[in-house]
């Protein structure tokens, strides 16, 4: 197809970086004052050339075809604040991350619309929010990292990865790492981890060689979409131990590209297991590195974007 001009604002970005190798014209709106910008540019940035920041002031003079959202804030507020009333007629796609809040059955979209496509990440997510009128699609994540990347897994312990772990608490599984991290050498890393006696935060070019280091990867997360942390260390060839919630059942097979289960105590016998026989571990992480290549592959992501884009814009 030929290349779009696409309007998305950044929230994620991981994501921004995974869905921006589908090489379309793409613009990121800048908030006033940023010294950075939303893309992150610098000597440290991964986005692409044909990735362009944009003051918001400057968005309405943009010759667009498509605009995507990523939050209600996008939906809501923003469009009205940076588009023309000509630019918000304009194909229209929210990208919705995550599960439905505050209920996991009850809750509608902010999406109600027959004229915008709601894309989920997972068909968890689409399954448990009400969208109402609006039409949906799920295309399933892929993570752009370094592809040469391989797991080692030569340190004897697990490694969380998650953001300001402390404040999201019971929903994302706080508790659940502090109990488990008094019987296994278990760490952290990413934003205010270090406030937890982890590593820190990370830049994410860097962050996975040292993630490959650990045995295994654990996502405690009670309640949330399929986290990428996961899909990343499926990508590298890392075992993982996780909740058995939400999307998880239907990506990992329990004792083949690691272990789930919903009971803590499995959990901690699981990862115990892993710390002491690493060549299981090996093997578990070379079947997750395959399922990564099956299901998460870029060929596929940026395919079925590529799907959905046609499918807006004709």
């Amino acid at each position: 197809m030929r290349p779009l001009n696409i309007l998305i604002w950044h929230i994620h970005g991981s994501y921004l970086t995974a869905i921006t190798q589908t090489e379309h014209n793409w613009y990121v709106p800048t908030k006033v004052g940023s010294p950075e910008g939303y893309a992150g540019r610098g000597k440290d940035s991964t986005m692409p050339s044909y990735v362009r920041e944009v003051p918001a002031e400057e968005v309405r003079h943009l010759l667009l075809d498509l605009i995507i959202f990523q939050t209600p804030q996008n939906y809501q507020h923003d469009q009205y604040e940076i588009l023309t009333e000509t630019q918000r007629q304009l194909p229209r796609i929210y990208l919705e991350h995550n599960a439905p809040e505050p209920h996991p059955v009850f809750s509608k979209h902010p999406v109600d619309d027959p004229n915008v496509l709601v894309v989920h990440v997972t068909h968890f997510n689409r399954l448990m929010w009400d969208c109402g009128k609006t039409p949906t699609r799920v295309v399933e994540h892929n993570v752009a990292i370094d592809p040469d990347l391989r797991y080692s897994g030569h340190l004897p312990q697990g490694i969380t990865v998650l953001n300001e772990f402390r404040r999201r608490g019971r929903m994302v599984g706080f508790d659940l790492f502090e109990q488990i991290r008094q019987q296994v050498p278990l760490t952290t890393v990413g934003m205010k981890s270090d406030e937890i006696g982890g590593i820190g935060e990370i830049h994410y070019r860097y962050l996975h060689q040292r993630v490959a280091e650990y045995r295994f990867l654990f996502s405690p997360m009670r309640y949330t979409s399929l986290p990428l942390a996961v899909v990343e260390a499926l990508t590298i060839g890392m075992p993982v131990v996780a909740l058995a919630t939400t999307e998880i059942p239907t990506v990992l097979e329990d004792g083949v590209q690691g272990f789930i289960s919903n009971d803590p105590k499995v959990l901690i016998e699981r990862m115990q297991f892993l710390i002491d026989h690493p060549e299981e571990a090996r093997r578990m992480g070379a079947n997750a590195r395959k399922l990564a290549q099956d299901r998460f592959s870029k060929e596929r992501f940026v395919r079925d974007w590529n799907a959905v884009f046609a499918e807006v814009v004709s």
